[in-house]
């Protein structure tokens, strides 16, 4: 078998064997094809696609390319969420002890952030002393005192999936919905979890720009993870604008402890409480999502989920005095209010606008080897349907940049917004559901 033969019936639309694909994934894995062979088959899939049977092969033969995690020795079914990324975007850091506080298991395996896009790893590495290095024996210890981990990757979990994901990104080949779709599948499975639900995005600040490509890619991964035998649903959320108000590591974690507390934005929430609801119902913990709803409406009051939070923090050796007084965080020097320019409804904050301009005031990484600063990033005051005066505060940078730097930055941040002289309704953050 040669790989330049399989390129080219790949090319011409034809459906590779099962055979065809895992010789790809194990030889690639392997160094025996090299990196120029792998590309032109992923630009070939990304012009003839996949059929549903090719991408759930892709996805096992990729899951299989390394470890995979057991977590049989963790009592319970252990429920996942995985979100495909946005701006603002801090639901594991609430979801996750909500779902505890209501008795679930989630052993969570999570992802840096890149380009505009927020990663939990470093929201959570803005907390002091906090270690999201927590393997084997310690991990599995973890989810079972307190039912909830939130770690990183292992080096050897899916090796496919990161040789394939740094080609992807520079040879245009990232939209490929079967391409994502067993990228986001096979570290899923391999991370050994009995039920998945996946988030998927959609709008100006997300992969998926439309419904159409949002639901292909959600009913895909569905399929694709019930094919694999995992109890597998999945949302579409709306990232048309930032999720809640705050944009940047530390800032977000501060969000997420005052939703926690119950005061958080009603976005993110309703987000939380439509994604709990359905993991607690895969969990076997309530029999319908109208009664797992009131049972974390009720942890959130009752202080429960955010004590499931403190318990996370503290046992991944983070300083929980931040927790209990975030005003500890450390800030940054320019703090800058930015001011509407004119009057009217805001129809429109652009996302992708919003989630780049935090990355450049430091508050991402543009290449993985970047550092971040924690303090870094955006606070709306606005959000989309809100009437503004011109002068009244849209939002608030926090940059340690030069003054030079963050000025320009601020214009490319008024940008972002648009303003009708019409009332807009704003529509729900949950788009559909997919079962």
């Amino acid at each position: 078998m040669r790989m330049v033969d399989l390129i080219i019936k790949k090319r011409q639309g034809i459906e590779l064997t099962e055979e065809e694909i895992r010789f790809w994934i194990t030889g690639y894995v392997n160094g025996e094809i090299p990196d120029y062979q792998s590309s032109a088959m992923q630009m070939a899939i990304l012009f003839k696609g996949m059929t549903k049977k090719e991408t759930s092969i892709l996805t096992d033969a990729m899951e299989h390319s390394g470890e995979t995690l057991d977590l049989s020795n963790i009592n319970g079914v252990k429920v996942d969420k995985h979100s495909t990324g946005g701006v603002g975007d801090k639901t594991s850091l609430v979801l996750g002890p909500m779902v505890a506080a209501c008795g679930g298991v989630v052993a969570k395996l999570s992802g840096r952030g890149l380009g505009h896009t927020g990663g939990t790893l470093d929201k959570l590495e803005s907390i002091p002393g906090l270690t999201i290095s927590i393997e084997g024996k310690r991990f599995e210890e973890q989810v079972n005192k307190i039912g909830l981990a939130i770690a990183g990757q292992t080096k050897s979990l899916v090796p496919a999936d990161k040789k394939m994901y740094a080609l992807r990104d520079v040879t245009g080949t990232v939209e490929s919905i079967p391409l994502i779709a067993a990228s986001v599948m096979s570290k899923k499975l391999a991370s050994g979890s009995d039920a998945i639900l996946l988030d998927v995005t959609v709008g100006d600040g997300a992969f998926m720009k439309n419904m159409d490509s949002a639901r292909e890619l959600a009913q895909l991964m569905v399929e694709i993870g019930k094919n694999l035998g995992r109890n597998t649903k999945a949302i579409i959320s709306d990232m048309s604008e930032p999720l809640g108000f705050a944009v940047g590591n530390s800032l977000e974690v501060k969000e997420a402890i005052a939703s926690l507390q119950g005061h958080g934005p009603s976005d993110l929430m309703e987000l939380c409480y439509t994604a709990g609801s359905i993991m607690l119902v895969q969990s076997g913990l309530s029999k319908n999502v109208e009664e797992a709803r009131k049972a974390l409406e009720e942890n959130v009051a009752n202080g429960k989920a955010f004590e499931k939070f403190c318990l996370m923090i503290e046992a991944q050796g983070g300083d929980i005095s931040y927790i209990k007084d975030p005003s500890k965080f450390e800030m940054a020097k320019n703090i800058v209010p930015v001011y509407a320019t004119e009057e009217g409804y805001i129809s429109n904050i652009k996302a992708l606008t919003i989630g780049v301009s935090s990355m450049k005031l430091g508050g991402g990484r543009e290449t993985l080897e970047d550092t971040i600063d924690m303090s870094a990033g955006i606070v709306l005051a606005k959000k989309i349907g809100d009437f503004v005066k011109k002068g009244d505060i849209l939002c608030t940078i926090y940059t340690n940049k030069d003054e030079k730097t963050y000025k320009e930055i601020i214009q490319e941040i008024l940008s972002a917004y648009s303003y009708s002289q019409f009332k807009i309704e704003h529509t729900s953050v949950i788009k559909e559901v997919i079962e």
